[in-house]
């Protein structure tokens, strides 16, 4: 089980404006907000999103690094969703918040049957996903 993960972003403000407006239709809010000692012994911005204000429930975090230059690192960072309506409001949302559209809400049948997910690039162009999980289907 994850605790949680914290992605690196070049824009610290840009990237907890988009977060704090596509990831609300799933519940998360902007709980903490503080510094953190990098490697290099530097202060850095940081932010942590999650569904309640309470220790340990803060399970995605962003980084500022500005100084490096940053590569998406890895294919995907999917979100639960609790329902085909939730997908369509992240997606909607995250498009609002400046997003890049990497696949509109649609059941994605290649993964498994009931597999409901939308797909956005966030602003340092990570994929960043919702998905509810359909049983019914």
């Amino acid at each position: 089980m994850i605790n949680h993960i914290t992605l690196k972003v070049k824009d610290f403000e840009k990237s907890k404006r988009f977060f704090t407006v596509a990831l609300k239709p799933l519940g998360y809010l902007l709980l903490s907000e503080s510094m953190r000692h990098e490697d290099d012994g530097s202060m850095a911005r940081q932010a942590g999103f999650g569904v309640k204000n309470v220790e340990g429930k803060r399970d995605f975090w962003i980084a500022e690094r500005a100084n490096e230059k940053l590569n998406p690192s890895f294919t995907c960072l999917a979100f639960t969703a609790s329902s085909k309506k939730m997908v369509n409001y992240f997606y909607k949302a995250a498009l609002e918040a400046g997003g890049k559209s990497n696949g509109a809400p649609s059941y994605l049948v290649e993964y498994h049957p009931g597999y409901y997910a939308a797909y956005i690039f966030d602003p340092d162009g990570n994929n960043i996903e919702a998905v509810f999980d359909d049983f019914s289907k």
